[in-house]
Order: structure tokens, then C-alpha cells, then sequence
């Protein structure tokens, strides 16, 4: 979560506003009160993360425009948790901060702040559960807001965490699609994915390709992200994602992991890495020892090829989950192949494969951010709300519909880069996955050696990937391991103990130690 807001901050949009940007917008936002000095006030928005160093970020990404375009308004910003003051505390508390606790004090009190903006649809459900924001519904109603051109997979993700009602609204969103290289497909004459696939039709398209047998010249079906490198229980839980499986009870006390719905997943996963549809990490090393061995042999003038690891664009996979920003090193890697002394590479996308019967429409890495709220005790509803409109409204769209790392939430604004030709529809048709709610959240907070419950799971996974055992067998051990397990977190959630199950599985002699 941290790595992601980091990545997040870094994404800062090249180049500035212009001046015919800005003149329509200030046109269409001036009126008699904005230059009055006797109605100057001040509005203030709350961030889940920021810091003074990071300031300037926030407001270039949210505020300057609308503060421009608003002259007697006063924008403050107001991180619910300070990065600066994180970054002295000691590990343990660095990791277990209470995010909910942290926005709760900025959104109370005695000067409580007008705007939230939260990064994630838990913290969203959360917040709506506690009645701690304003209904957008009736303002938009009253505004007459036309929400038909809004992606419609974006409100339904909203509406689902506000009893289908609208307590927020994103300008953006970071979808994923599910990418395929067009000229294998041709090659091997297979009929190409399509939109609306399920699971089990996209595995078994990605079965056709390849001898099953691996190595460092094998062809490659599928892959769950763009570097092929997985221990493969982080591709199940992104598998399952969508399922809303859990692995162990909300009170922390009881595995769920021994069913016939875990025991599919694990056999569809494990089935994909034994027949090498899916690059096992003993693949890739064989791929980057040849590869280390071809650049040792050259002529000493190599090209720094950042491609040359990822099986997609060597043309060794066939089908490849990518998210929005994926398209960022297409558009490089095509304008650059021949300095690469690789081949062009053709390409397209349809829709993130789903469960049709158990989660239709509900896609996997899927992001909704900047979800921006009205705290119900903000003391100036009105500007929080004309804020509101505006990061959501036509002008603020056709300038994100530029960023090359989000997508506008805006229908209107959504078309193919400049240059390359794809189905842009793939990226907008599912909703997000629900995601980890607060109390699971917290509860690992205050429990932060449960992180050790998924730590057993990849080892009694990588037993089945070995043929050590079987799924049913490896199942059973973890239900039966975690239990042991989960008491004695509970009787000692953050410091040193023996589990008693196994030095092998957790290392130092079977010590459990928090994360760093």
C-alpha cells in the first residue's frame, strides 16, 4: 500500500497549464461574489497521506486550477497522516498507524475538513458506515449532473459501497485489461481472445501454446502481470480476488481455508505453473541465464533493454494482465524495437477475464482513487461541493484524459492514445474487486504477525507446486498449521514466539518476527 501511494506521487503530469486552457474555465467559473474581498474563505481539503515536501504535488494535482479559477477561495491541505512525521517513528509503528483513526481526527473536532479524498472504496465504506459523509445524490439531482457519461463501471464500484448511493466521486481510475500478442495468435492459427471471457475460457486459450514443457525457448499462454517473475500464490490471491474468499474468520481466530472453493482455486493456479502455461520462476531464471550468456558473447556495444526480461514483448507470451500504464511502455518499446534489435510488436486488448457465474462484471486489479467526499461537519458545504463538481466536471476530465497513467472517468474524454490503434472499450467494462475492508485492516494492525498466515500459505503452496503434496493434503495442513497459529498470535500478536510447527516454513528455528 505505501509502494503504491509512493508510485502515486511520483506521477506528476510533464508540462504546465496554459493560458487557453485556462481562459474558458475562469469565464465559466467567475461571477459577482468571486472578486468580492468581503466574501474571501477558506476550504479545507483532507488527503489520506501527504507531507510539506509533497504539498506542492497535491496542489498542482487538485487545487491550483480551481483555486485559480475561484479567486476569493483560500485552499488548505490537510493529510489525515504526515510522511514527515511517519518517517522518525520506530518500524512497528510506522506499519500499524490506524488510517481510519488518523482521518476520523481531521474530519472532526473543532475545525474539521470541508473535503475528503480517500484512495480506496474501504476506506469510502467505512467512512459511510459511520454516517461521516454528505450524500451526493441530492446535490446532483439538484444541479441536474448528467452521470450518463460517467463510465458506468465507476459509479456501479461507488454506488456499491453506499448502499447503492453516491457518497464520492473519482475523476479517474486505473483499469487493467487483459493484453494478446496478435501475431502469435495468428501464427499458431488460434481464434484470438474476445471481450466478456471467463476465467476458465482465457485458461484454456492460454493451454494451447507451448509443449508444457518450460524452459529458457518455451512459449509462454498467459502471464498475471507484465514481468512473467511470480512465486504464484501472489497470482492466486489476485485470482481469487474477485471471489471474496477469506482465509481465516473476522475475529482473527479460525482458518477458512479447507473448501471446495479454495481447493478449486489452488488446483486451477498449481495447474498453470505444473504445465508451464503460466512462466515458473525456474523458466525465468533459464530465460535470464540465456540471455546473460548472449550479451556476454556481443560485441560489447549493448543497448540497455529494459523489455528484454519481459516475456510479452519478446514475443514468448501470449496473453499478459496489464493495468492502464502498460500502454506507456507499448508506445516506447514499438518506437524503439529496432534500436533493440527486437520486432515490432502487435497487440491488442479485451476485457480482464472473470467468473461469470459466481462475479459477473467484477474485474481484478482494478483501482478506484481520489474519491472525493463531503465530510457531513464541514462548515462550508457549498465550496466543498462546487469543489466536488469541479475535479469531477468536463474541463478537469479533457485535462487528465492526457495522463498516461489514469484513465478519466469521463466517456466523452476516453480514446486511443495519438498514434496507436486498440480496443480502448476493454479498459471500462468491469468494476473493482472488493478490496480489504478496515476491520481486516485493522485487525492486522494490531495483529501484525497474522502477515505470517500468508507466508504459510505460499510455503504449502510451493509444497503442491513441488509435488510434494496435493492440493487436499497441503489445504489441510494449512488449516490445520494457521489454527495453531492464529492462537498464538492471539496471545502474543507482535512480538517474538515459537509457533511450534516448523523452523523450515518460517525460518531462525521457527521464530515468527513482525514484517519489516
Amino acid at each position: 500500500m505505501m509502494d503504491q501511494r509512493k508510485r502515486t506521487v511520483r506521477r506528476v503530469v510533464a508540462g504546465g497549464l496554459t493560458l487557453s486552457l485556462l481562459v474558458p474555465l475562469l469565464a465559466a467559473c467567475n461571477d459577482k461574489n468571486e472578486d468580492d474581498p468581503n466574501n474571501r474563505r477558506t476550504l479545507r481539503i483532507g488527503m489520506m497521506y501527504g507531507s510539506s515536501q509533497d504539498e506542492s504535488y497535491y496542489r498542482q494535482q487538485y487545487t491550483d486550477l480551481f483555486e485559480y479559477t475561484h479567486k476569493n477561495i483560500d485552499i488548505e491541505l490537510v493529510p489525515a497522516i504526515d510522511w514527515t512525521e511517519q518517517q522518525f517513528e520506530q518500524p512497528d509503528k510506522q506499519q500499524n498507524v490506524d488510517q481510519l483513526a488518523k482521518v476520523k481526527e481531521i474530519m472532526t473536532g473543532a475545525n474539521p475538513v470541508d473535503v475528503m479524498i480517500v484512495d480506496s472504496t474501504a476506506m469510502l465504506s467505512q467512512l459511510v458506515q459511520e454516517n461521516m459523509l454528505k450524500p451526493l445524490d441530492p446535490l446532483i439531482k439538484e444541479d441536474k449532473i448528467d452521470l450518463t457519461d460517467y463510465v458506468p463501471s465507476v459509479i456501479d464500484g461507488i454506488k456499491q459501497v453506499g448502499d447503492n448511493q453516491l457518497y464520492a466521486l473519482t475523476p479517474t481510475f486505473v483499469p487493467s485489461a487483459l493484453f494478446y500478442n496478435k501475431t502469435l495468435f495468428q501464427k499458431n492459427n488460434i481464434e484470438p481472445p474476445h471481450d466478456g471471457m471467463s476465467w476458465d475460457d482465457v485458461i484454456t486459450l492460454a493451454k494451447r501454446f507451448g509443449d508444457g514443457k518450460g524452459g529458457k525457448d518455451a512459449t509462454f499462454g498467459f502471464s498475471f502481470n507484465q514481468w512473467g517473475a511470480s512465486d504464484g500464490f501472489s497470482d492466486m490471491t489476485q485470482y481469487a480476488a474477485p471471489l471474496g474468499l477469506r482465509v481465516y474468520d473476522e475475529k482473527g481466530e479460525k482458518m477458512l481455508v479447507n473448501t471446495p472453493q479454495w481447493e478449486k482455486v489452488w488446483t486451477t493456479i498449481s495447474d498453470l505453473y505444473k504445465k508451464h502455461v503460466v512462466p515458473t520462476q525456474e523458466d525465468m531464471q533459464k530465460i535470464y541465464e540465456a540471455q546473460n550468456k548472449e550479451v556476454a558473447g556481443g560485441d560489447g556495444n549493448q543497448v540497455y533493454n529494459p523489455y528484454q526480461n519481459q516475456l510479452f514483448f519478446s514475443g514468448k507470451m501470449a496473453m499478459v494482465l496489464g493495468q492502464y500504464y502498460m500502454l506507456n511502455d507499448l508506445e516506447t518499446y514499438n518506437k524503439n524495437y529496432e534500436k533493440l534489435k527486437m520486432t515490432k510488436l502487435d497487440w491488442d486488448v479485451v476485457t480482464v477475464p472473470q467468473f461469470i457465474n459466481e462475479a459477473p462484471g467484477i474485474g481484478t486489479n482494478i483501482t478506484l482513487s481520489a474519491l472525493t467526499s463531503i465530510n457531513a461537519k464541514a462548515a462550508n458545504p457549498d465550496d466543498a461541493w462546487a469543489f466536488v463538481k469541479f475535479m469531477n466536471g468536463e474541463d478537469w476530465a479533457k485535462l487528465k484524459s492526457r495522463s498516461s497513467y489514469e484513465m478519466t472517468a469521463r466517456k466523452s474524454f476516453i480514446k486511443p492514445r495519438d498514434g496507436m490503434n486498440y480496443n480502448i472499450n476493454a479498459f471500462t467494462q468491469l468494476q473493482p474487486a472488493p478490496q480489504q475492508s478496515l476491520a481486516d485492516a485493522k485487525l492486522l494492525q494490531e495483529r501484525p504477525n497474522l502477515n505470517f498466515i500468508n507466508q504459510l500459505g505460499s510455503s504449502e503452496f510451493q509444497q503442491v507446486l513441488s509435488g510434494k503434496l496435493s492440493v487436499k493434503q497441503a489445504l489441510k495442513e494449512y488449516e490445520e498449521k494457521g489454527n495453531d497459529m492464529l492462537q498464538k498470535i492471539k496471545l502474543n500478536p507482535k512480538g517474538q514466539f515459537d509457533p511450534g510447527i516448523g523452523g523450515d516454513v518460517y525460518g531462525g528455528g521457527g521464530v515468527v518476527r513482525p514484517l519489516d
